[in-house]
Formats: structure tokens, sequence, C-alpha cells
């Protein structure tokens, strides 16, 4: 049954706390992984297009995260504006995300230095398609091994948002 674009931020929490990870203390990188991969195989109402519901893995610093070393999840959502002239109705992005905040580690001091700050947003179907696409996004950020360092350890804070994206 699909979930409404409002509730996404709440599917992806209980998602995480049914994977025993809290929202806001992630301590497995695995684990949010697991959980972020179940929540992309849930059907979002009001998708507007078959490319309206994709995922990305993004990493870098923020300074919305205190310039903190940091690992996100996201999925975004293009979905109906039901307001105004149905035919001139554009789609509103949202941007559902897991943001895992690290300590400073000389394993990931060079993480500005990879080349490629996110995988790109994949917006393969759910289903095989999507089991597919998440595999391979695994498989790029193993091979990085700033990112396979962040991967093994435990993050020092965690969140769980929904946001206008664009």
């Amino acid at each position: 049954m699909p979930i409404p674009r409002r509730s996404a931020a709440e599917a992806l929490s209980r998602t995480l706390r049914r994977h025993g990870a809290a929202p806001d203390a992630v301590s497995d990188v695995g684990v949010a992984w697991e959980a972020f991969a179940e929540f992309l195989a849930v059907e979002v109402e009001g998708v507007e297009e078959a490319d309206g519901d994709g995922f990305i893995a993004e990493w870098g610093r923020w300074d919305w995260n205190d310039d903190l070393p940091a690992l996100s999840f996201g999925r975004l959502l293009a979905v109906r504006d039901t307001g105004g002239d149905a035919a001139h109705r554009q789609p509103e992005y949202w941007k559902v995300e897991l943001q895992l905040c690290f300590a400073e580690d000389p394993a990931w001091a060079e993480l500005h230095d990879l080349g490629l700050q996110d995988t790109g947003f994949d917006h393969h179907a759910i289903g095989a398609p999507r089991t597919a696409a998440l595999a391979e996004t695994l498989r790029l950020i193993q091979s990085c091994p700033q990112l396979a360092a962040m991967w093994r350890a435990t993050p020092v804070r965690s969140a769980v948002t929904l946001e206008r994206a664009g």
C-alpha cells in the first residue's frame, strides 16, 4: 500500500526502528542502509512520472551539520501539485533524507578529494531493477576507501528529514 508523501520521513523512521536503529542515533551504517533499501521498496502516493522516484547517496562536509564528515541516503520524489490549473501544474520535488554524521578521523580526512560527492540520482523502478541499482550503489561506495571506512564507523549523530527540494 502506498504511503502519503507527507508521511515519508516517518515511514523511514519506522523502518529504521524496525531494524533496531533510532532515527536520531543510528549506530550501524549497514543497518541504516538495509532500512533505507526497505523504505525505497515502498510506493509513495502521487509520484508524478516514471522517473519521479529516485535515490542518491551523498558524502562530504556541509555547514548545516557543523562541517562534520557525513554520509547521506536520500530519496527524491516528484509528486503532483494538487492546486491550480491541472493542465499547467508542475510536480513538487521533495527529498526524504537520512544523514549520518561522523567524528573526525584520518581514514576519511581526504573525503573532499574523492572527485565524486555523490552517486547521482538513480530512478530505477521499485522491484528487481531498484534492488540491482542499490547493489551497484553499495559497490561504488565500498570501492572508495574513505567511504568504506565511514561505513564501518559509528556515526556521532543522525537525522531523518523531509524537505522541499527545488
